[in-house]
């Protein structure tokens, strides 16, 4: 089994939508947490973000890989460094 990968993301955000695409393509599971929905979690981006709301940003068992202006490259190196990929 893979690592455990919480993605915290609104549904707007197109950044979100192709993290998600990203993960599904490559057949990574993810939890998906919309912050708008759940008052906590944008909370807890918040503290993992300095103070900002960057979506998406993903939890990967502690490692925070954060996804806001995608760049597949970058994302896929982020997951590599993060034990995912």
């Amino acid at each position: 089994m893979g690592k455990r990968i919480v993605m915290y993301t609104t549904s707007w955000c197109p950044d979100c939508r192709a993290a998600k695409r990203f993960l599904s393509e490559k057949g990574i599971e993810f939890e998906e947490v919309d912050i708008e929905k759940n008052p906590e979690a944008a909370e807890k981006v918040m503290e993992l973000n300095n103070g900002m709301r960057i979506v998406p940003t993903l939890d990967i068992e502690g490692v925070i890989v954060v996804g806001d202006k995608f760049d597949p490259a970058r994302f896929e190196k982020d997951l590599r460094e993060a034990g995912v990929l």
